[in-house]
């Protein structure tokens, strides 16, 4: 079955150049498109898209609040991939912070977009770039390290959760650690139930504003 999409941005262009280059794929297939957040939460319901491409910045409801919304009020909700023009955009990281899986830009190569919605429907988070991981950085706050202290994370799975902050996938970690991917997704699901977080964006978050792991 081919991964399937939603498209949510304000402006056409981008809309059609995203369907061009994800229709172009034998293994992806978008499925429906909207001008705005407001239409998010219907049309999910409606069309059961694997992921949802949303713009970050919209003139009704913006990408954060379509992101909460989604995640408040739909069952098994999509993964969610933000896109954006800048990358360094404070509005990407809220939006990271909110739920979203990832995020991806809007001058990204064919090649690089269809690479993030396939690894977005994986369910393995993108690179954040180094304007995000010091944004995540300056939000450090105690509950995130209250949370990381009281987790109590093994040794290995304080490996595995700061090599999942490079951005590394869990075929990478395992090479990196010497074990099997099998091994690894077992640490990857230790480690989001120890920090109660959502899925693996959640937790590299608070690897970062706990200051467990710190911008290179």
């Amino acid at each position: 079955m081919p991964v399937t999409v939603l498209l949510v941005d304000d402006e056409p262009l981008v809309r059609a150049g995203l369907r061009a280059v994800l229709d172009a794929q034998p293994d992806i297939e978008v499925i429906g498109e909207a001008a705005d957040g407001a239409a998010v939460v219907p049309l999910v319901r409606q069309l059961r898209p694997d992921v949802v491409a949303m713009d970050v910045r919209m003139p009704l409801l913006d990408g954060i609040e379509a992101t909460r919304a989604v995640l408040r009020s739909v069952d098994s909700p999509p993964k969610i991939l933000v896109v954006t023009t800048f990358e360094n955009d404070e509005y990407v990281y809220q939006a990271l912070r909110a739920g979203a899986d990832g995020f991806l830009l809007k001058r990204a190569r064919p090649s690089e977009i269809v690479h993030a919605v396939r690894l977005v429907a994986e369910g393995e988070t993108l690179l954040f770039p180094q304007a995000v991981r010091s944004l995540a950085a300056e939000y450090g706050n105690r509950q995130a390290r209250t949370a990381l202290e009281r987790a109590a994370l093994t040794e290995r799975e304080e490996a595995v959760l700061r090599l999942m902050a490079k951005g590394l996938t869990n075929i990478e970690i395992a090479r990196e650690l010497i074990v099997g991917t099998e091994t690894v997704k077992s640490h990857v699901s230790a480690i989001l139930a120890k920090l109660g977080a959502r899925d693996r964006t959640q937790a590299v978050i608070t690897a970062y504003e706990s200051g467990f792991v710190a911008p290179a």
